[in-house]
């Protein structure tokens, strides 16, 4: 790795997952369903067994659900991560498949569904699905799908496309922090320390400044040829955040 990319893994986000296990299933299992609950019963336990990692008994609950109610688009969803933490890729790619046939205009399902596409580096596909989502009427966080998407294209790489997605994010959201430091990143990456230095500047006047920023902030700095820049976002590092891997960074480097 070299000090370019060194200086952008230090804040690199990373890949967020929204959809539907996540806005799901929080909170307390329901008592026992009488018989019109029990699908979304056994979803709930089946989504709870995924995020402790019994896969095996998530999948009972999940295809219990969907033999109950099988036009539950995040039982098939949620069945299709299932199947791959169990590393059966045919089935997995059957429940998303299922999951956007019963569900072609959830755009949580065609978010969810961008990101298995973009996992199976199918980038073309996964960015179809996370246009459809960030453009749904109902998405009130599009920016964030929009950053996902760009975080997909890195994966490729595509610079360009990815550039493209975060920009379009922050039409969306001009003060949306993820695109605005991954666009930060993505400037550095190219050399271009302005651009670099200009994202993390609106970052930074609308978001929670951290160590890692003030680091990446003062590197930038470096880059420029800015002493003066550079020790001033050492001297607030070392100040506010003392115990910091980067303070100690800093320190270790003299």
């Amino acid at each position: 790795m070299n000090k370019n990319d060194s200086i952008a893994w230090l804040v690199l986000a990373g890949f967020i997952v929204s959809g539907c296990v996540s806005s799901t299933t929080t909170g307390a299992l329901p008592a026992e369903p009488d018989d019109g609950d029990a699908a979304e019963y056994n979803y709930q336990l089946g989504a709870r067994y995924y995020r402790n990692e019994s896969y095996e008994l998530a999948r009972d609950r999940l295809e219990r659900a969907i033999e109950l109610e099988p036009r539950m688009a995040k039982a098939h969803m949620t069945l299709g991560m299932t199947f791959e933490a169990l590393e059966i890729p045919r089935l997995a790619a059957e429940s998303y498949g299922n999951a956007i046939r019963v569900a072609p205009r959830d755009f949580n399902i065609q978010n969810a569904y961008a990101v298995y596409l973009c996992r199976q580096q199918d980038f073309a596909g996964a960015g179809e699905y996370f246009e459809r989502a960030a453009t749904h009427p109902e998405n009130d966080d599009a920016e964030q799908t929009l950053t996902n998407a760009g975080l997909c294209m890195l994966q490729k790489p595509d610079q360009a496309e990815a550039e493209r997605f975060f920009r379009t994010a922050l039409d969306h959201k001009a003060t949306y922090g993820e695109a605005l430091l991954q666009l930060c990143l993505l400037k550095v990456r190219q050399q271009d320390y302005l651009g670099a230095r200009a994202f993390l500047e609106r970052f930074m006047s609308a978001n929670m400044t951290t160590a890692g920023v003030l680091y990446l902030a003062a590197e930038i700095e470096k880059k420029l040829d800015n002493e003066r820049g550079r020790s001033e976002y050492v001297n607030r590092l070392l100040r506010e955040f003392p115990e910091s891997q980067e303070a100690r960074r800093i320190l270790g480097s003299g």
